[in-house]
């Protein structure tokens, strides 16, 4: 029996970690071409806090209820959906609604449960694997044997695209803020670089013989833009995430120009569902294999009651995780 309220999580005005509260609402219905997930786990995500903040606003027609990616078993279909049925386990990538009990999320956006993966791990996959495929392989191009740079190698999107980078034949140096998580990060096989004690900058100077590296996935923005683009090697590309660091710099254009450079951005929540779709059905082919073999899997640094919600954001926001953080429904 499907009940017609639920607990959820919301957004009761913009702000901190605590403007996030326990509420009841409506469960929502599946329309054509969704399905309706009764949510085991749902992954938390830097968007997540964006759209807490006020920045970061959910697109025409989503949820106002936070979370972007969540794992749970379907138990209704709407109409024209003959895939997933009722009754399967999947992960999907919505365009908001996951911290619930239930979630609505497209068909084409559900993927399988990779075989052995617990409702937490498979909720930590939708939103980093969409994220780094769309950027490091499809608009970035990567190919093996080429050097890529990826900053905040100790997150959710960094440490799955450490693995991925590495499992398709890159090599893989990262950024991240302390000696722990620069050994996380040679431990899933890259070269890391503790930005606090130096500068990526010459780093990459030194480690490549100052060849440089040919992509760069940046979530930093502004205050990096200049050094990423002193990074790359002739032809080098740079894919920009996220402006964490800040939306505005000024920079010399000339190393763009001398170096043939290519600065590319994107966003995957507003993307249209046949883009994410396709992006989909290129990770179940391409990627899905690798979780089933073993070779890469998601890093959880914790799971946590979803009515801790709050709390939980404050564990986000200080940047003491290490890989992804998920709440999970009792």
């Amino acid at each position: 029996m499907i009940p017609s309220t639920m607990f959820a999580i919301e957004i009761t005005q913009p702000g901190g970690p605590e403007v996030l509260q326990p509420c009841r609402r409506a469960v929502p219905e599946p329309g054509p071409g969704e399905v309706l997930i009764r949510v085991a786990a749902a992954g938390i995500n830097r968007p997540d806090a964006m759209q807490r903040r006020g920045l970061y606003p959910p697109p025409p027609g989503a949820s106002d209820i936070p979370g972007l990616e969540v794992a749970g078993q379907v138990v209704a279909v709407g109409e024209g959906v003959k895939h997933p049925g009722v009754g399967e386990g999947v992960c999907a990538l919505v365009t908001g609604g996951g911290y619930a009990e239930y979630c609505v999320a497209a068909a084409p956006l559900c993927l399988p449960i990779p075989k052995g993966f617990s409702w937490v791990e498979a909720a930590a996959l939708p939103e980093a694997l969409f994220t780094v495929w769309a950027n490091l392989f499809e608009q970035g191009g990567l190919k093996a044997g080429e050097r890529v740079l990826i900053h905040g190698g100790s997150g959710g999107i960094g440490s799955t695209a450490i693995q991925l980078a590495r499992e398709f034949g890159a090599e893989v140096f990262v950024t991240a803020g302390s000696v722990q998580k620069c050994i996380f990060c040679e431990q899933l096989g890259a070269r890391a670089i503790d930005y606090g004690q130096q500068d990526f900058v010459e780093a990459i100077r030194e480690y490549t013989g100052g060849q440089g590296v040919d992509l760069i996935l940046d979530m930093m923005g502004g205050p990096y833009l200049q050094r990423n683009l002193e990074c790359l090697a002739p032809g080098g590309r740079l894919a920009l995430i996220a402006v964490q660091g800040g939306p505005k710099t000024e920079i010399n254009l000339l190393p763009i120009l001398l170096k043939r450079l290519t600065l590319a951005g994107s966003t995957l929540r507003p993307r249209s569902l046949a883009e994410k779709a396709a992006l989909a059905s290129a990770l179940k082919s391409q990627v899905w294999p690798l979780l089933k073999s073993g070779k890469i899997k998601p890093v959880i640094h914790g799971t946590f009651p979803l009515a801790d919600a709050s709390e939980t954001h404050h564990l986000l926001e200080s940047g003491r995780h290490i890989g992804k953080l998920v709440l999970e429904n009792s």
